[in-house]
């Protein structure tokens, strides 16, 4: 009985009033959480969930990165998310070795995969993973597996189209 009390204690401590919360920090050690980054930024979010012993991150980390750079003073940005939790000197590596210019938080693997299903419903497959929100914050899409920046460029492009039509 006592397990099962902590464990809803900690799915409640993820969702307060239909918002995912899950315990991020900045590499610095300050708490942060994934809408402050997403939230009314009036541009879309590219968020990245990675570990830094994952393959396909390690090989497709320069793609973003360069998609990071062609695009940081446009209409797009892009966030990690480190599952590495306490094995911050690993996640920080990674980040060191790919040049990584994009801003990076970190939490604990089960914490950001239970914050991935709820944010979209659909179960937690592995990392890469991509989540694209728009400019409001809204969740517009989710893929697992390393997916390739002109895919995400012309799903942008496609979305905004599709608002700029909407509000004509």
């Amino acid at each position: 009985m006592k397990k099962i009390i902590a464990l809803l204690l900690v799915i409640s401590s993820v969702l307060i009033s239909g918002h995912v919360l899950a315990q991020l920090k900045d590499f610095e050690g300050k708490a942060r959480s994934l809408n402050e980054y997403t939230d009314n930024q009036n541009k879309w979010t590219v968020v990245i969930l990675w570990t830094h012993d994952c393959h396909a991150c390690n090989v497709e980390a320069e793609q973003y990165v360069q998609f990071h750079e062609a695009n940081k003073n446009k209409n797009i940005k892009m966030l990690g998310i480190s599952m590495d939790g306490k094995n911050i000197d690993d996640a920080k590596a990674f980040i060191k070795r790919h040049d990584v210019t994009y801003p990076n938080l970190i939490g604990e693997f089960d914490e950001v995969a239970l914050m991935y299903e709820n944010l979209t419903g659909g179960n937690w497959i592995g990392t890469p993973t991509i989540l694209i929100y728009d400019p409001k914050g809204k969740i517009q899409a989710a893929q697992p597996g390393a997916v390739p920046v002109e895919i995400i460029e012309e799903f942008i492009t496609s979305k905004s189209s599709e608002t700029k039509k909407s509000t004509e």
